[in-house]
């Protein structure tokens, strides 16, 4: 097993392992961060991840996740169940497939 070592403003250097740290990716580089309880103080402590920490992290085993917000984040209209069923009745038709495999 992976020791991954931290340091928390309170206690000073941790030995920390892949699951006991949450990565959050943003799609901005200064949004990234990495986050862990510390195991001395039971504090929560979060600090900013760059490239090379990011890289570091994974490369230990640490699952990265999406930035919740950057999930949130399009200018695309919400896909409604009125565009679910538009969709199924044109897959139904058959011309939607064909238009797609033979296109003009």
């Amino acid at each position: 097993m992976t020791t991954i070592k931290a340091t928390c403003p309170t206690c000073g250097e941790v030995d920390l392992t892949a699951e006991d740290i949450e990565l959050r990716i943003s799609s901005t580089e200064a949004g990234s961060e990495y986050g862990f309880e510390c195991p001395m103080c039971v504090s929560l402590v979060w600090k900013p991840a760059d490239a090379r920490i990011i890289q570091l992290l994974i490369s230990g085993g640490v699952k990265a996740s999406v930035r919740d917000e950057e999930l949130r984040r399009s200018d695309a209209p919400a896909f409604t169940y009125d565009d679910l069923l538009d969709f199924h009745f044109a897959l139904e038709s058959g011309s939607i497939l064909e238009n797609f495999l033979n296109p003009a």
